[in-house]
């Protein structure tokens, strides 16, 4: 069972989200909060498999949150008989199509999947599922505009990324292109012939060496450093 925690300052807009996923099997919503402080203490507290974040206009406030939530040694190991030791939770945001700025923004802290808030029901359901076994979910009206902006923002200049990206094995480089065009670990496999336990590892490490979680954070390092170009 994916469990989640659903922030959002809309009360109405919560019970909606509430309904439609309690009635997706496999989702159970564990609780809810209306701001990025709340939505800290109670991903703490309740630790979900995903935190499914929409707080209104996008500022720093929600990005902090989203850092605390999402990134390494912010938050407590959660230990207990009925746990164990969890991971942190992944995040899974939705934004407007014409925050280009915000949703890149986001991808740098951490999340796990960027969805528009117009996405069709079927389409936030199976971002959830997606994001909660790992895997990256970019809603297409904002994939090519964030691979332009990331693209515009990269310094010119940026050693500790070049250190960072020299750090990876060839092999790893392989995965991480295909990582950044969009393939999913069986496209990997089968396109690299390695065995999909191997692909897995290869993206442990990778993530491990460049300092990130998310494998949408490892997209926007390849397109930083120039190992992707946009087509």
């Amino acid at each position: 069972m994916t469990t989640v925690l659903i922030v959002n300052d809309q009360a109405l807009q919560r019970l909606g989200l509430r309904l439609l996923l309690e009635a997706e099997p496999g989702l159970t919503v564990v609780g809810e909060a209306t701001d990025g402080a709340a939505a800290v203490r109670a991903a703490q507290n309740l630790r979900p498999d995903i935190v499914l974040m929409d707080m209104g206009p996008p500022d720093e406030n929600s990005l902090q949150a989203i850092r605390r939530i999402a990134g390494p040694g912010t938050l407590p190991e959660a230990v207990g008989p009925d746990r164990g030791n969890r991971n942190h939770p992944r995040v899974l945001v939705l934004t407007p199509d014409h925050s280009d700025e915000y949703a890149c923004a986001a991808l740098r802290v951490g999340v796990g999947g960027l969805l528009v808030r117009d996405a069709l029901p079927e389409q936030l359901t199976a971002a959830i599922h997606i994001v909660a076994l790992g895997g990256s979910v970019l809603s297409p009206q904002l994939t090519r505009r964030l691979i332009d902006a990331v693209r515009a923002w990269t310094p010119a200049d940026c050693p500790e990324r070049r250190r960072q990206l020299s750090h990876l094995t060839v092999r790893e480089r392989e995965v991480l292109t295909a990582l950044a065009s969009g393939w999913s670990n069986t496209e990997i496999a089968e396109r690299l012939s390695i065995a999909q336990t191997t692909v897995k590892t290869h993206v442990s490490s990778i993530l491990a060496k460049i300092g990130v979680r998310a494998r949408a954070q490892a997209v926007v390092f390849a397109y930083e450093t120039g190992l992707v170009k946009p087509p």
